[in-house]
């Protein structure tokens, strides 16, 4: 379907959260505290964690707690909160993960590069210190190889952050084009396709931390389910890319690909 232009930028914080304990409230509260609204989508949660928020819920009026009744995928969720934001005249999106990984103090920083450029994706750059696994470092640069092949280069310097601000009207017809980008797959996949639909990405360096399950840190990533997910998803992706590749070599290159900062 076509959802129209872009209305003048209002942005809203979207939290999906799965099992992360009291970790959801530090980020929620936090998200809370820069100022803006935020809505939060509990991806089926069997923790209980979702009471932590109930208290903040009935106080603040900037917070919404969505609970879907059961587990349905990272992707899954923030296409349910992108709709009810949307619904609520919401035009833009900022992806948080809820497990505390990204900081709430970039979140300005974020919303006033979209303000000057609200036509753009914002992609996290992450930058990581000594608490992030090498295994997880390392591993991800096989991805952000094969997501610049499909997109020619268009300049997604991390295709496996989290923390992002989408177009929210862009994100909804990108995910309602596939039926897969709804777990694990989510945040790689939607960096291609919204590449191949011609959306401007701004890629923005932003500090990581990976917290200590002693520290109450949580991580749903799972090796081998994951990794088969990420090389089937990649080996569908390449046979889009062989389609598009004779349009995607005339289009030229990514508009705002000089706003991002260079790679150290």
């Amino acid at each position: 379907r076509t959802l129209g232009p872009m209305a003048v930028s209002r942005p809203t914080i979207l939290i999906p959260s799965f099992n992360t304990g009291p970790l959801l409230l530090d980020t929620v509260e936090a998200a809370l505290a820069t100022g803006y609204p935020v809505r939060v989508v509990i991806d089926g949660s069997t923790d209980g964690s979702e009471t932590l928020l109930e208290d903040l819920t009935a106080t603040d009026n900037q917070l919404r707690v969505h609970i879907l009744p059961q587990n349905q995928g990272k992707g899954a969720a923030v296409l349910f909160g992108l709709e009810k934001s949307l619904e609520d005249g919401f035009t833009h999106a900022l992806a948080m993960d809820a497990d505390g990984q990204h900081p709430a103090d970039s979140v300005t920083a974020f919303l006033e590069l979209s303000s000057r450029h609200p036509e753009a994706a914002i992609f996290g750059r992450p930058v990581f210190d000594d608490s992030a696994p090498a295994l997880r470092v390392n591993g991800r640069k096989i991805s952000n190889f094969w997501a610049n092949l499909e997109t020619l280069g268009w300049g997604i310097d991390d295709s496996l952050f989290g923390m992002r601000l989408y177009p929210i009207r862009e994100l909804i017809e990108t995910l309602e084009e596939t039926r897969f980008a709804r777990r694990f797959d989510f945040d790689p996949e939607v960096a291609v396709r919204l590449a191949w639909k011609g959306v401007p990405i701004v890629n923005l360096p932003t500090p990581v931390r990976y917290i200590d399950p002693e520290d109450g840190g949580v991580s749903q990533f799972r090796y081998l389910r994951d990794n088969t997910l990420l090389t089937w998803m990649h080996f569908r992706l390449m046979i889009g890319f062989l389609i598009r590749s004779p349009w995607l070599g005339m289009r030229g290159e990514n508009p705002l690909l000089h706003l991002s900062p260079p790679a150290r």
